[in-house]
């Protein structure tokens, strides 16, 4: 058998050598080169300016405030029913295929990767819904300058680092106003959504680049964009006119969407990088307020048609000037119809749960004035449905209820059901927050929900007598008790980026199975009353402050958590314990679109008198999905759910790195629907896994995200298995 498995790995690895050694024959330009390569080759030397001058106009601008005017016609060459359940869609008129969106907003830049968007005016002939589906934001933060673009989801062209993946041909040599101009021709060596294709025109003087025009496709959008740039000496390296078009087509719908933005640059502030890293160390203690502001003031927003004609920039053409006049037309038939209507009550009730039905099976949001807003993700929608070889399969689904009143204070409530197919169990849960005090995040929660089923620490003396060689559960006789908690706590931050949590944990917890022979070795009913203190350091947490809320967005350091709780026998049937948990973790860009994950941590319980229940917080079996990012936090794919209550101590680390080139490009002609790929590990520290390993590899794209990882166990391999979850449009 080991033969066997020798001779697959060879044969593999062969294949792989193959493949790659004719992409690369193809990559040199062997005898089928494509015709569009026998053009020249941009030189050395001039790459090297265009190169060099990339990285130091990346940073030439330290801060910006311009109009920034938007105007999206869409069309919709094709549309079936599926187009409803498209999260963030916009709501269609029946019979209608051509719309027209307009905005006017300020836009704030601040340096090094800010921006702020305030809308002052809007009109539309869309009547409801989002407008969020085609947010061509990251399109307006477009710096080709820098290393990646469009908020990082592409490698920019005139990256260095970036040009190994990109075929540079001289076009044409032409001459402007601004000097010699070379027009270079830019061709991914391989397709992927992480690369572009174009052209970009540079000059030779001051090698900055004058006009653009790319393609590529991200998720289920082709775009084409085409900007040029700012021909005065303070706006020559940011965009003046952009010229946006998209497509997208998702099971037989065809939607496009053509957009024009123009900017008008009030102030422009130029800064050395060496006098922008002084300028953001001087900063009051992080405090990022000057870069941000709030997204729309709608007491001032300017909706009204004649009122948006009058500041409008660029004139409409005939047909876009139409699409409002056929717009009107059609509010007016239906002011007649309803004024012939009368409306019962009847009707009416149907009216709206239509509209709640709606958002049911769409991720619409549902403002209620005076009450809140209502947020669910659609039903049948299969972002929250995940299959792991350990669970099986699962669904969640969850809605979101948020008040915000006028002093910043806000509720929020998150209810969860969630079943695991596999274990046929179903799960409940609400989550309820009231933030009293913005500033300080002050806020009271409650958290009440059913857990996972458990099994009792009287296991755990079973489990120290056994010897490693012949440990195995199945051996022995785990009493399963189900779980109903409820937390009630209290947190507030102290300094910037330190956090004080107090509250209580309360469990009543109940058999599975309530027979005689269950109850001769367990009574059937435990329950627990623990306080708890959980303290939460981030050194150097930048934050901005939004009225009367303060913003936690982000630092450069790690995570520092410790928890402690103490179950105290005050309820009948109630135990005593300690539990203490502490962890480290951060998230790291290393270049470009590389990232490192890392997740340090681990536990113990002390102190116990009678029988407690080892139930970890920061180690713990999730059954139900939470998203692809739950690996950062330290999920063992292919563990035993039954580790995580085996041990009264832990200690554990976990890494992930992300990056879209990894071991496929060479072959993505075939896979160029890989977004990302990633690679696993981690490490894991208890009596009888000393230690425990798993490594794994994924791979994640614009409909669903894949990995398989392999555990071990004392240096043997004693697992193979794998993790899918939906992703289409979760991003």
């Amino acid at each position: 058998m080991g033969k066997l498995r020798n001779i697959y790995h060879i044969i593999f690895r062969l294949l792989m050598y193959l493949l790659a050694l004719s992409f690369a024959t193809e990559a040199r330009g062997g005898d089928n080169m494509p015709s569009y390569l026998s053009k020249p080759h941009v030189t050395d030397s001039v790459l090297s300016h265009i190169f060099h001058s990339a990285s130091v106009y990346a940073q030439e601008v330290g801060e910006y405030k311009a109009d920034l005017y938007l105007k999206g016609r869409l069309q919709i060459h094709k549309q079936n029913r599926i187009i409803k359940y498209v999260p963030s869609m916009f709501r269609f008129e029946k019979g209608v295929n051509d719309y027209i969106h307009e905005s006017i907003s300020e836009l704030h830049y601040t340096a090094p990767h800010i921006y702020d968007r305030k809308i002052r005016a809007v009109s539309t002939t869309f009547t409801g819904g989002n407008s969020r589906f085609f947010d061509i934001m990251d399109f307006v933060k477009f710096n080709i300058y820098a290393p990646s673009l469009m908020e990082d989801k592409v490698l920019s062209p005139l990256n260095e680092q970036s040009s190994v993946h990109y075929y540079y041909l001289l076009d044409s040599i032409d001459y402007w106003k601004e000097g010699e101009v070379y027009k270079i021709r830019v061709i991914p060596r391989y397709r992927s959504t992480q690369l572009l294709e174009g052209f970009f025109w540079i000059t030779t003087n001051d090698w900055t680049i004058r006009y653009l025009n790319f393609h590529g496709t991200y998720d289920l959008i082709r775009f084409h964009v085409a900007m040029r740039m700012g021909e005065t000496e303070k706006t020559k390296y940011l965009p003046q006119l952009i010229n946006l078009d998209i497509v997208f087509k998702f099971l037989r719908n065809n939607l496009e969407m053509n957009y024009t933005g123009w900017l008008k640059y009030d102030e422009v502030i130029f800064k050395k990088k060496e006098e922008m890293d002084v300028l953001l160390k001087k900063r009051h203690k992080y405090n990022l307020s000057n870069s941000y502001t709030l997204t729309c003031d709608t007491t001032r927003l300017v909706q009204d048609r004649d009122s948006f004609a009058c500041i409008r920039p660029l004139p409409l053409t005939d047909w876009e000037d139409s699409l409002y006049l056929s717009f009107d037309e059609r509010r007016r038939k239906e002011q007649g119809d309803t004024l012939q209507r009368v409306e019962t009550k009847f009707k009416k009730n149907l009216v709206y749960i239509g509209q709640l039905g709606d958002a049911l099976i769409s991720s619409y949001d549902i403002d209620i004035s005076k009450v809140g807003n209502i947020t669910c993700s659609p039903l049948i929608n299969p972002l929250l449905v995940s299959y792991s070889h350990r669970n099986g399969i699962s669904y969640r689904q969850e809605f979101k209820y948020n008040k915000l009143f006028h002093d910043g204070r806000l509720l929020h409530i998150v209810p969860q059901i969630g079943y695991n197919f596999t274990k046929k169990e179903l799960y409940a849960k609400m989550d309820a927050e009231y933030v009293y005090n913005p500033m300080k995040h002050g806020s009271v929660s409650v958290n009440v929900g059913n857990g996972n089923r458990i099994y009792s620490s009287l296991v755990l003396d079973q489990l120290k007598e056994m010897p490693d060689s012949l440990f195995s559960f199945d051996g022995l006789e785990l009493d399963y008790f189900k779980d109903v908690y409820l937390n009630i706590s209290h947190n507030i931050e102290i300094i910037n980026g330190l956090t004080l949590w107090t509250g209580v944990a309360m469990h009543w917890r109940y058999a599975a199975e309530s027979t005689p022979e269950v109850a001769s070795r367990v009574r059937l009913k435990y329950n627990s009353f623990a306080p708890r203190l959980r303290v939460e350091w981030t050194p150097g947490m930048h934050y901005y402050i939004n009225g009367n809320r303060k913003v936690n967005v982000g630092s450069s350091y790690p995570t520092f958590l410790i928890d402690y709780e103490r179950g105290i026998k005050i309820m009948k049937n109630s135990g005593e314990y300690e539990r203490f948990e502490f962890s480290a973790e951060q998230k790291i860009r290393v270049r470009d679109l590389h990232t490192i994950a890392y997740h340090l941590g681990g536990g113990f319980f002390t102190n116990q008198n009678d029988m407690y229940f080892v139930d970890y917080v920061n180690f713990a079996n999730r059954n139900l999905p939470q998203g692809w990012n739950d690996d950062i936090g330290g999920t063992f794919q292919m563990l035993d759910g039954r580790w995580y209550n085996a041990s009264r101590h832990y200690f554990r680390g976990n890494m992930t790195y992300e990056t879209p080139f990894l071991l496929l490009y060479p072959v993505s002609r075939l896979l160029s629907f890989i977004q990302k790929e990633r690679v696993y590990a981690g490490i894991l520290f208890m009596p009888h896994l000393n230690p425990y390993l798993e490594l794994g590899y994924g791979i994640g794209t614009h409909l669903f995200d894949f990995g398989v990882f392999v555990g071990n166990e004392k240096g043997k391999f004693t697992s193979v298995g794998c993790k899918f979850t939906f992703e289409l449009f979760n991003r």
